[in-house]
């Protein structure tokens, strides 16, 4: 029965080819599960990072803002005790 044979061998080379086939789809569907997990945690670290950045920009316009505040009274004591010397310098 060569005949037999033959279509035992179709069938199985059909079958292979399917089976392949679909390996090949579920392996591309593994890949962008790969990438959407991938893009997922860049997305949350990219937040993430937002976040830190944007707090660290906050305290330093606070700290920024305490050392102009500290600055001016400085200069205002300074001008105070120019004064007062001043005073009690002159003769």
């Amino acid at each position: 029965m060569p005949g037999a044979d033959k279509s035992f061998e179709q069938i199985k080379k059909g079958q292979m080819g399917r089976e392949s086939e679909l390996l090949s789809q579920l392996l591309s569907k593994s890949e962008f599960g790969d990438l959407e997990t991938f893009e997922a945690g860049s997305a949350i670290r990219r937040n993430e990072l937002l976040f830190k950045i944007q707090n660290d920009m906050e305290d330093t316009k606070n700290a920024l803002k305490q050392a102009e505040q500290l600055t001016d009274r400085l200069r205002r004591r300074l001008s105070e005790l120019e004064g007062m010397y001043r005073i009690l310098t002159k003769k």
